[in-house]
């Protein structure tokens, strides 16, 4: 029975560029064209997938050893579960690595047999609860002899078979050389060999094996008993072959080859099976399910077919004890087993990803830091919006928004010192740029102007303003300019009023923040509570509208930009105002939003800005942004200040790591060297550019958690000062004080 809820799709590797799949697959692979494999990989991520399957043998994906396929599993993002058709008891150096790399990737190891269990452990390290032995899987095969089909390939006499793709090492020749033997036994015998050339050997050696076998059998006199079907056949074709045999042979010349499809199949048919002894057929025809004969014995073969006609109630019995033990290979039985190994590479992998997110050891050595690229950037008007690599972009202009992230930043970095004097200078040029930008007409801030100083609207956005009000409140708050700090102030409560009229969730919040850092320095100030709470109960209740606790606790029924700086918004207006149902929500919310944007290898992986996050569609990866990580670790910051948990402080500096290179690509975005932070990342490469928002999200990223270091350093000093103040005063009330008799002392 197939399950209706799984979906399952194919990726092919071709190694033919002109071949068309059609529909029969999803997406197809140039197996010798090494930047395939990662767009591939892209396509497997967007389409959202539970688990990758990697069918692997050698030989089949690109570069040395398929090193190729390695593009493709380091970039997908779900648990790989890898079916290893081969496994070699002695690999070459180049294939030890690359094996080694996949089954490192690889959170199940699926294999055929006992012996290829014992190498993996072996060989390369692998432990057993790790490895599925799956038996190969063979179609539901009647045991009736298929006369009707034997008749219509005209064959009177026993019929013998071997099917496959063809190459040397099968092995063919012998069986053809066993032919004058067997013929003068059995006269009506019949040797038929089912399957094209391998695509491989066809490629380099074209069809040179398979005419030296028709060259054979003419030489020997037996062409007329000796059929090739050279063409690929079809499941039900092939079915219909081995209902009509008498006797399967596997001649096969590789003594450590570790599974067989074909005799799988052959022996699921339930009739006379002769082989070779490789390993798979060793364990396959094991306690008399067939017939082994020495390698390249054609005497023996001869001999087997012959011995096991004169018996039928040898072959009788060695057909019914392999159709019994081939019950648990039936394609049922096997997908069973395969959806039962999925499922537990779904549970290890996430199992994995949440030790990850709690490790102790999140927590990370700040990098060093200079501001050469924000001097870049920043010119007597402002801080330009974009560059090339690290050129700024004047034809890009200007906007308030960076500018307003250039002033959140200065003020930040006043907190443990005052501001050097480029950086006071920085600041000043900020704010004057915001001044500039405020319109006393609609008490509203414009956002663009053109690098010739020509402001380009009237108005800008609903976030331009609350984004703008919040860097306006730190400043309030934080600068140690009285002249910058009472600017901050006037134009704070000119703008403060249209909050009110805006509709969107994350203007909301930005003025949230705003006023949660002005009430900071004016605790008592009337506009700003008041703002503060009418935005807090706005975000709150529409949490509490769209929210779904099973699946979707969020405030929107979408994941688009600026994402944690709602449940941030929710977790400070709840401290503020002592509304602990509003903390709880915004912890809730974060919580599973840090789930949500963590990747199947346990990094930060924010929602990408190409498609967004739809509730119940395919989540986007790319590109990633650097303004969605300094949002989520100064979210992070604020529920540890707020629940003192230090969970949260681990998780901040966890999401810091992407910037240092610990993302999807294993690519730092910080650049050392000019003090800017790349653009985000693409599906297969990071954005060189390093623009404004970028930046100052790095640089806004990097002051919270320096801020937040020494607030501990302060908290750690206190509590080490506490305890000997209290031990001194223990120590001397001993000595010097009457002793106090409990229920003597009151309080007043």
């Amino acid at each position: 029975m197939v399950d209706k809820d799984l979906h399952i799709a194919s990726i092919a590797v071709s190694d033919k560029s002109d071949y068309n799949y059609a529909d029969t697959v999803a997406y197809e692979i140039s197996e010798t064209e090494q930047s395939a494999y990662r767009p591939a990989a892209n396509f497997i991520n967007r389409t959202g997938y539970d688990v990758l399957s990697i069918q692997h043998e050698y030989g089949i994906f690109g570069g040395d050893d398929g090193i190729y396929l390695m593009n493709l599993v380091r970039e997908a993002k779900m648990p790989i579960v890898t079916t290893l058709h081969t496994v070699l008891q002695d690999p070459t150096p180049s294939q030890r690595v690359v094996m080694n790399d996949l089954l490192k990737y690889s959170e199940r190891i699926v294999v055929m047999s006992e012996t290829a269990v014992r190498i993996l452990n072996q060989v390369h390290g692998v432990p057993s609860e790790k490895i599925d032995l799956i038996p190969h899987g063979i179609p539901d095969i009647s045991t009736v002899a298929n006369t009707q089909f034997r008749e219509s390939l005209n064959i009177s006499g026993p019929m013998i078979l071997t099917f496959g793709l063809l190459s040397p090492d099968k092995g063919v020749q012998y069986v053809i050389r066993a032919m004058p033997k067997i013929l003068e036994a059995l006269p009506g015998a019949t040797y038929v060999v089912v399957g094209a050339t391998h695509p491989n050997i066809r490629a380099t050696a074209g069809e040179s094996y398979r005419s030296s076998l028709e060259n054979l059998a003419r030489e020997l006199g037996v062409e007329d008993n000796v059929r090739f079907i050279d063409r690929f056949v079809s499941s039900d074709e092939l079915v219909d072959y081995l209902g009509a045999m008498d006797f399967y042979v596997t001649p096969y010349l590789n003594a450590r080859q570790i599974t067989s499809g074909t005799l799988a199949y052959a022996l699921g048919a339930g009739k006379a099976v002769i082989s070779t002894p490789y390993i798979y057929a060793e364990e396959l025809l094991s306690d008399g399910r067939g017939v082994l004969v020495p390698f390249q014995d054609s005497e023996a073969i001869a001999d087997a077919v012959l011995m096991l006609y004169e018996s039928p109630k040898v072959r009788l019995e060695m057909g019914q004890r392999a159709v019994e033990y081939c019950k648990s290979m039936l394609w049922p039985q096997v997908g069973k087993r395969y959806l039962e190994c999925f499922q537990q590479a779904k549970h290890d992998s996430s199992h994995r990803i949440r030790n990850l997110i709690i490790d102790p050891s999140a927590s990370i050595e700040l990098p060093a830091v200079h501001f050469t690229h924000l001097g870049d950037l920043t010119d007597d008007t402002g801080i330009l919006q974009h560059s090339k690599f690290t050129i700024p972009n004047r034809a890009e202009g200007y906007c308030v928004d960076d500018n307003s992230r250039a002033l959140l930043l200065t003020a930040l970095l006043e907190h443990n010192r005052p501001l050097s004097s480029q950086l006071s200078l920085l600041q000043s040029r900020y704010l004057s740029f915001v001044l500039d930008a405020f319109n006393l007409e609609n008490r509203r801030f414009r956002n663009f102007m053109s690098y010739d100083r020509t402001w380009l609207e009237e108005a800008g956005s609903e976030d331009s303003q609350g984004r703008t009000l919040w860097a306006l409140g730190t400043v309030v708050h934080r600068s140690r300019d009285r002249n910058r700090r009472g600017l901050a102030q006037a134009l704070f409560d000119e703008a403060l009023p249209p909050i009110y009229q805006t509709t969107s969730l994350r203007t909301w919040a930005y003025a949230i923040l705003g006023c949660d850092a002005y009430l900071k320095a004016f605790p008592n100030n009337l506009a700003a509570l008041s703002l503060l709470r009418s935005m807090a109960d706005r975000l709150f209740s529409e949490f509490t509208t769209q929210q779904d606790e099973k699946d979707w606790p969020w405030f929107e029924q979408s994941l688009t930009y600026g994402n944690a700086r709602l449940p941030q918004a929710l977790i400070v207006a709840g401290q503020v105002m002592g509304e602990s149902p509003m903390i709880q929500a915004g912890i809730q919310s974060l919580r599973w939003l840090i789930h949500v944007q963590t990747s199947p290898q346990g990094s930060f992986a924010p929602v990408g800005s190409q498609e967004f996050y739809v509730r119940n569609q395919t989540r986007s990866y790319y590109d990633q942004q650097p303004i969605e990580a300094v949002a989520t670790v100064s979210a992070c910051l604020s529920a540890s200040q707020v629940s003192h948990r230090t969970e949260w402080r681990k998780h901040a500096h966890w999401v810091f790591r992407w910037f240092m290179g610990e993302n999807m690509l294993s690519q730092p975005l910080y650049d050392e060297n000019s003090g800017g932070c790349c653009d985000g990342l693409h599906d297969q490469r990071v954005n060189l550019n390093q623009g404004a928002e970028s930046t100052l999200s790095f640089h806004l990223a990097l002051a919270e958690l320096q801020i937040d270091e020494a607030l501990m350093a302060q908290v750690n000093r206190h509590s080490s000062k506490a305890a000997v103040d209290t031990a001194f005063a223990k120590k001397q009330l001993s000595k010097d004080s009457p002793r106090i008799v409990p229920g003597t002392v009151k309080l007043i």
